[in-house]
This record gives C-alpha cells, structure tokens and sequence, in this order.
C-alpha cells in the first residue's frame, strides 16, 4: 500500500506518519510507500522499512500536485492548510493554499482516474469553522454552514468538492471536521486557537503563558493523540452507510477556559495555574466569539469515532505523549 500525506511536515502529520510506520500496515494491508510532502521537506521517518519519498512542493501549482499523484497512492491525506489566524490576515494566501490547492489536488486525481481506472481514498481535513453563529445548543451535522471567517469559508467550499468528485466516482472521500486540536506540542502557531494549548502546555513546564480572552470561553476540543485515531479509522472505514453525505464533526469535548484551568490545577497544581497571564486581545476574543461551543456528534460515534471525554484526561495524554509520561521537577 502507498500512502500520500500532504501536510506531513506538520503536527498532526508527523504524529500520522509515526503512527503508520509503529502500525506498519493500514486496515489491514501493509504500508510499502510513503509519499510525504509539505511546503517545507518533511523529515524521513525512522524504522520504516518501505520506500520514502520526502518532497517540499506547493499544492497552490497544479503541476506539482499532478507528479504527486501521477505515482498513484492508494489512501491520500490532505493535512495541508494555512491556520485560521494567518487564513483571515492574508486573504490571497489562504484562498491560494486552502482554495485553490484542495481544488487542483481533487481535479489531480480526476484526471488520473479519467485516464485509467483509479480511485483511492481520500481523506480531508476539515473545520468546525465552517458553522457560523447564531448556533443551537448542539451543533449537529444537519446544521447549515455559514463560516464566519475566511477560514472556515475555504473548508466549507472544499466540503462541497469533496462531496462532488466522490459523487463522481473519482475517489472514494470523507472529509471530518476536527476539534481545536489540543494540548499542540511544541512552539505556538499563528492559529487564533492556539491559546488553548498555550495555557495549558507551556504552565506544565514550568513556562509563563498569555491568555487572551476570559476564562467563559467555551470551544470544542480533541488530542493530537484523537485527531490521529480519526484519520486512521476514516482512511479504512466503510463509507456506504454515509451515502454522499461524506463530511462529519468529530467527537470531542466542549470545555471552557475555566474548566480547561481548573484541569490543570487538578493535574499539575496550583504552580502551574499561577503561571498563567491574563491580557486581553481584542482581535482574538472577536474571533472567538463567532466559534462553536458545543456539537452532537452521534453519527460520528455510530461510525466507530471517540475522543477524551474529560480535560484532565486530554492533560494526561499530552504528559504521556509529549513529557515522557511524568511532570518536570
């Protein structure tokens, strides 16, 4: 099997690639290829035995993505995307990258499943920025997406391609809408969200952390560790009984600041807490403040997806995955 990842040089996709080469093998079938591939070379993974192809290349050039694929990989990740906070301040660059680069990614593999029989799996990394206020209580999948942000109008638009092209028969895609990804390790991002890390990752190190917005905030929220069990059970589940249907919110767990907080204090200790600073942004609590709270995510749970269910378990993942399993003396 050869495997695509798109994005890989990233959080998400590097924790994906060590996922595939520990598992050695996806649904069942096992990995001999990988293809990985960023605006900036992605490392080459250790211990895989197969072929690597590591690849800086922009996805925003047609030509560049026709040669990716033109190696026909069986399961195709698309990670890649300009954040959310970098999406709204650049307008040209995030319609180039988060746009225009899904578009001629999906049109690449049209193409090459015109000229001969090829259809692989593909799997899209969505948002839950593409739902707008005023929300439900719950926001379920039937909720219409009006996206407040630039953002989140891009993901909506590479939803309805998705939906398309599979329609089409020119892949078999599933596009899941991640949760804020939560604790993120290493240096903050110019995402809007990455406070929620911040306050949290940088106190458990004995680090200051700056919080932006009040503690009432209230946001969605999954691991790095969940968001890589999505992407896995997406690329090898079976997509008949989503119909064409094929986007969907992703577990998690809705949380406000506060709580997040009161977790780390629960975890980690009063230090931990003391180390973080109040100072109000503006421009991030107006973002915020258009962002959903809380989500039903039934359908998700009967097609076999989970999350943490509470955040001093979230907490403990990230000292697990990130700190070696113990707190810093």
């Amino acid at each position: 099997m050869h495997i695509l990842i798109i994005g890989a040089a990233g959080m998400v996709g590097r924790k994906l690639t060590e996922r595939l080469v520990a598992d050695g093998g996806l649904g069942g079938n096992e990995v001999t290829a990988l293809t990985l591939v960023d605006v900036v070379e992605p490392a080459v993974p250790a211990g895989f035995k197969g072929d690597v192809r590591t690849e800086a290349a922009d996805i925003s050039n047609s030509g560049e993505v026709g040669k990716l694929i033109s190696s026909r990989p069986d399961t195709i990740f698309h990670l890649a995307a300009i954040v959310s906070g970098e999406a709204e301040a650049d307008f040209d660059k995030g319609y180039r990258i988060n746009l225009d680069g899904t578009r001629f990614l999906f049109d690449a593999i049209r193409l090459e499943s015109v000229r001969e029989h090829y259809k692989p799996r593909v799997v899209f990394t969505s948002s839950i920025a593409v739902f707008g206020a005023p929300f439900p209580e719950k926001i379920g999948d039937e909720f219409f997406l009006t996206p407040l942000t630039s953002y989140g109008t891009q993901k909506a638009v590479g939803e309805l391609l998705l939906n398309d092209y599979s329609r089409r028969g020119f892949f078999d895609g599933i596009g899941i809408r991640l949760p804020t990804i939560c604790i993120r390790p290493g240096k903050p991002n110019k995402a809007a969200s990455g406070f929620f890390s911040n306050i949290l990752r940088e106190p458990l190190v004995g680090l200051e952390a700056v919080l932006p917005v009040s503690e009432d905030v209230r946001h969605w929220h999954a691991s790095p560790r969940s968001a890589v069990g999505f992407l896995l059970h997406a690329a090898t589940m079976d997509l008949e009984p989503m119909g064409w249907r094929r986007n969907l919110s992703m577990p998690g767990l809705s949380a406000t600041v506060g709580e997040q907080i009161e977790a780390l204090r629960r975890v980690a200790g009063e230090k931990a807490v003391k180390l973080i600073r109040r100072e109000p942004d503006p421009m991030i609590a107006k973002i915020v403040s258009g962002w959903a709270r809380d989500f039903d995510t039934s359908r998700a749970a009967s097609l076999g997806f989970s999350a943490e269910r509470s955040f001093d378990e979230i907490i403990r993942v990230h000292i697990e995955d990130e700190l070696g399993g113990r707190l810093p003396d």
